[in-house]
């Protein structure tokens, strides 16, 4: 009878154990998605619920709405990620939401980029993205109805992700190129478009890409490859990474939105340590940007 009791109460504590490792990891998880969508993948600069000022309205935290439209024949607005079921992804799968973050499309066949990164989060990797749809799922079901993105370009999917895992921290170019490709989609905005509305992959980094926020609104990217004249290349790792991270150049002018300076700002110093380490190895490309008016205006 003392070996029958000895027995249950190591079983009931082997499962108390294994239930606290599984809560332990579910919860290292859940902590990683959420320092990747407030840190490098920054989905809140999009998603989140805008007001007419720009601002972020309170209580609508990834919920959508935030108007986006360029030149090139986009006329979107940024969905609501929350698990409202309605209006939200409340009743998608684990795998459907990974199949549209990381290759575009929706449980019901609509394509969905540009303007979402969806070619480089093509490259994250399965445990990042499944990081991303743990905390998704513990943000707040937020009920607000997006109208619906229309497009003049053409769409396609992105090829099944391969989901390799992420290089090794240790590893800082390799990390940072990662983190620059993969998560914080640096190239989809500083990379200028060809005449055919397609990604100059000749100038990649070099800048001069036109985004329009709105009327009067309209902002040029920086050229941020380590051209000495053009691009970053003079600045000190600590200019560079007071750029990401504050919005101001080494010479105290301000950087203008929509950049997720806010969103860069919590990242680890470790990440912007391997993002700078990458940086400097990109080819250096001789492209002068000039600032819009509204940027010399709204950020002097």
């Amino acid at each position: 009878m003392k070996t029958t009791v000895a027995m249950l109460l190591a079983v009931a504590a082997a499962g108390m154990m294994s239930g606290g490792q599984a809560m332990a990891q579910d919860q290292a998880l859940i902590d990683r998605g959420k320092y990747l969508m407030d840190g490098p993948v920054a989905c809140g600069n999009c998603h989140n619920t805008r007001a007419q000022d720009m601002s972020f309205v309170p209580g609508k935290e990834f919920a959508g709405g935030f108007h986006l439209f360029d030149p090139i024949g986009i006329d979107a607005y940024a969905a609501n990620i929350t698990p409202d079921p309605d209006t939200g992804i409340g009743t998608w799968t684990d795998e459907e939401i990974i199949t549209a973050i990381r290759e575009g499309k929706t449980p019901d066949g609509r394509i969905i980029f540009p303007p979402m990164p969806v070619p480089s989060y093509n490259g994250m990797s399965d445990d990042d993205v499944k990081a991303i749809v743990a905390y998704l799922r513990t943000v707040p079901a937020v009920h607000n109805e997006v109208p619906e993105s229309k497009y003049t370009i053409p769409q396609q999917a992105m090829p099944p992700a391969k989901g390799a895992p992420a290089p090794s921290p240790s590893d800082k170019v390799a990390y940072g190129g990662y983190i620059v490709n993969a998560l914080a989609h640096c190239f989809e905005c500083h990379t200028p478009f060809t005449p055919e509305g397609m990604p100059d992959m000749t100038k990649l980094g070099a800048g001069g890409f036109e985004i329009v926020l709105g009327p009067d609104v309209t902002v040029m990217t920086a050229n941020i490859t380590p051209h000495p004249g053009t691009g970053i290349g003079s600045w000190s790792d600590d200019d560079i990474k007071k750029a990401i991270t504050d919005a101001v150049r080494p010479d105290g002018t301000k950087l203008a939105p929509p950049m997720p300076y806010a969103n860069f700002h919590n990242m680890t110093a470790e990440d912007l340590d391997a993002v700078v380490a990458y940086l400097r190895t990109v080819p250096p490309i001789d492209n002068k940007v000039e600032r819009t008016e509204f940027q010399k205006k709204a950020f002097p």
